[in-house]
């Protein structure tokens, strides 16, 4: 069955993010709409999938109130189910960097459109940075860009404040999934003195969905933190897995090694399983082959909210 997978997020003050929870899960869960969104005081920052109809009414819902009218967002259809539940959490921040200080509403560095990226990329005087995760990065990235090696994005200042000088980086350019990571570093960045700062609009995924293969400067698949796993040019639906045992993003090499077990573990976690570990991991690989073979879901159930 055909889903519509959404993606948005907006910086935007925010103060009453508790009082959206509760109509924001009521209006998805009506529309037969999954997926995660997370609220705090600085915006709002989603992955929602369902139905073209229930995910537009969830849009339109969150866009009438006039702090959202103009968030961008982007959309396209898959045949393989992207999430498995709900949920609307309340949080700190949209997107971690652990510096309350940055606030993206108080300025941003300049938003490059896909269209003029591969230009600026190419300037020799331009640093490009992706500022994803390193598991994220392994799967695919913009030709000669660098890789912080982060974990996590929590990790993105400590990056800068090691690896990276005002006085000698004077053009940086930045990148990642949807936008919204890159746009906080451009934040932080400018609260650390560099000047001349700009970072992709929408991200990966509107360059690939608006570049066309022949003129792209994307090597690889990118990463996307659903059960698609990955995507390539056109939003379509990249060769990767999961592993689910150590949870680590599988290219098409990996899964043609013979340290890959389906369900297990892969070629990064085959020799360190423990016994009760890998007891574990084939009885719910069990329990997952079970339930497809009988039409059923071995996860996703709803779950009561309190």
């Amino acid at each position: 069955m055909e889903s519509t997978v959404a993606t948005f997020y907006h910086f935007v003050d925010l103060p009453d993010c508790a009082n959206w929870e509760e109509s924001l899960y009521t209006r998805c869960n009506n529309s037969g709409v999954l997926g995660t969104i997370i609220l705090a005081n600085e915006g709002l920052n989603a992955t929602i999938a369902g139905p073209k109809k229930g995910v537009d009414a969830v849009i339109d819902f969150i866009c009438s109130d006039e702090r959202f009218a103009d968030m961008p967002y982007r959309e396209c259809t898959t045949e393989r189910l992207t999430f498995y539940r709900l949920r609307v959490i309340v949080r700190d921040e949209i997107v971690t960097l652990g510096d309350p200080s940055v606030n993206p509403t108080d300025g941003v560095g300049e938003h490059i459109d896909p269209e003029n990226w591969n230009k600026l990329i190419n300037n020799p005087n331009v640093m490009l940075i992706d500022t994803r995760n390193d598991y994220e990065v392994e799967l695919g990235t913009f030709k000669d860009a660098i890789n912080p090696q982060t974990t996590t994005f929590g990790e993105w200042a400590e990056y800068v404040k090691t690896s990276l000088n005002p006085d000698k980086h004077k053009e940086i350019a930045m990148f990642c999934t949807g936008g919204i990571r890159c746009e906080k570093a451009s934040a932080h960045l400018l609260k650390e003195g560099f000047e001349k700062v700009y970072h992709l609009r929408g991200g990966i995924l509107n360059y690939l969905q608006t570049t066309k293969p022949e003129n792209s400067l994307w090597e690889g698949e990118c990463f996307v933190f659903d059960h698609r796993v990955s995507v390539g040019h056109g939003l379509k639906r990249g060769e990767c897995e999961i592993c689910h045992g150590c949870r680590w993003p599988l290219k098409l090499e990996d899964l043609q090694s013979p340290k890959y077990e389906l369900g297990i573990c892969c070629p990064r976690c085959a020799d360190t399983l423990t016994t009760e570990r890998r007891a574990s991991l084939e009885e719910r690989h069990r329990q997952v082959m079970f339930a497809r073979f009988n039409d059923k879901e071995h996860i996703g159930q709803k779950i009561k909210r309190k």
